[in-house]
């Protein structure tokens, strides 16, 4: 099999999608479009290694985005697109090369397994080789009025997209030949070296992420992708010891009292953790975070909510939704459910209107009526990909 290395360029500042942030880090279904990309290619069995191509000032989003997944560090991108893929390359070339490359935009985070193969398959019989998608609708050419100049033939015309495949050594050539030119996409610099490049069919969910809407759109066929719905409950109780505050759903409460437990014994977030981990059968937090480890006394609850998280990262899945449920006394929770909800938000990576966090009390009845402890129980909503068999 021959060495292929995904070459996925993020360098880009996103600027016809506006707000404060490039659109390769915003969130989609739960997880930074960057993260989704690189891991349809890391998932990839043909696939040798990733290299990303980024805008340096953007290197802390860049990290975030990207945590847990084994890349090497990222390269720095140029002044126009062109320039991006050919530090790329050039990083490439210093560690050795590889037998074939694909160039992928960090915005298509929907390219498929299949896709990935085709472009691949076809660099056995030419030198480049790009995903594409013939043109169904009827294009028309307008004039500098606005209005139609002409009706334009539709019959041999594609949309060329990512990935874009290529023979490493031609295509590492072709860009440093024609550095400076600007051109559009890498099939062109292709062409305009001289070697011939073959279309490929792709999936036509491969969208690019241009526009909100586009965003939008991604997020819904991912959705509706994740149709095993899962739900998961959980409940904690901790007591009372002499302290003056208590840790709940990741916020430092002041109070009479703390909670007594190994780690920060963050009622609220322990049921969380183990409503996740519920719903994706995957045991109960005593089991990934024994009280009796001295590792996690003291511990931060926040940690083990997210590493419930990143189990169902690792499934495909999403959070859907979560629900704590806080039962207690005191302390109240009303003027702090708004710092707990974005918290929880925060730890989980999903949007606060995802969130929601509660309080009631037992009328005074009971161990939480007579405040010795608090108790919470949690519900989560976990979308999981339809399992392919019963293994």
């Amino acid at each position: 099999m021959p060495s292929c290395l995904a070459l996925i360029v993020a360098a880009g500042s996103g600027s016809r999608f506006g707000g404060d942030m490039p659109k390769q880090y915003l969130s989609l279904a739960g997880r930074p479009v960057l993260a989704r990309t690189v891991a349809a290619f890391q998932n990839h069995p043909e696939v040798t290694a990733v290299r990303v191509v980024i805008n340096p000032a953007h290197r802390d989003l860049y990290e975030e985005a990207v945590a847990g997944l084994d890349l090497p560090p990222p390269v720095a991108g140029g002044a126009a697109r062109q320039d991006s893929v050919r530090n790329g390359l050039e990083a490439a070339a210093a560690d050795g090369g590889y037998d074939l490359v694909l160039i992928h935009d960090a915005a298509r985070p929907l390219v498929d397994a299949a896709s990935i193969s085709a472009v691949i398959k076809a660099l056995a019989e030419v030198p480049a080789a790009l995903a594409a998608a013939s043109v169904s609708d009827t294009l028309k050419r307008a004039d500098r009025d606005g209005a139609v100049a002409a009706t334009v033939d539709r019959t041999a015309l594609w949309r060329a997209l990512t990935p874009q495949g290529f023979r490493f050594p031609d295509i590492l050539k072709a860009h440093r030949d024609l550095a400076g030119q600007e051109l559009t996409d890498d099939a062109a610099v292709a062409e305009k070296a001289g070697f011939p490049v073959r279309l490929v069919p792709t999936n036509p969910d491969n969208l690019k992420v241009t526009h909100a809407e586009d965003l939008a759109r991604a997020e819904k066929i991912i959705m509706n992708e994740l149709g095993d719905v899962r739900v998961g409950h959980g409940y904690d109780v901790h007591k009372f010891t002499e302290g003056d505050h208590i840790v709940l759903c990741g916020l430092k409460v002041p109070h009479t009292h703390k909670l007594e437990g190994h780690s920060d014994a963050d009622v609220g977030l322990h049921a969380l953790t183990d409503a996740i981990l519920g719903a994706i059968s995957a045991g109960d937090i005593g089991s990934h975070f024994p009280p009796t480890d001295e590792r996690w006394r003291g511990a931060d609850s926040g940690k083990f909510l997210q590493h419930a998280a990143s189990l169902v990262k690792a499934k495909g899945g999403a959070i859907a939704h979560c629900d704590i449920t806080v039962i207690c006394e005191r302390p109240k929770v009303g003027p702090h459910r708004e710092a707990m909800v974005a918290r929880v938000a925060d730890l989980l990576e999903i949007a606060p209107d995802r969130v929601s966090v509660k309080a009631t009390t037992t009328e005074g009845l009971g161990f939480t009526g007579r405040r010795e402890g608090i108790a919470a129980m949690a519900t989560c909503t976990v979308r999981l990909p339809w399992p392919t068999s019963k293994a």
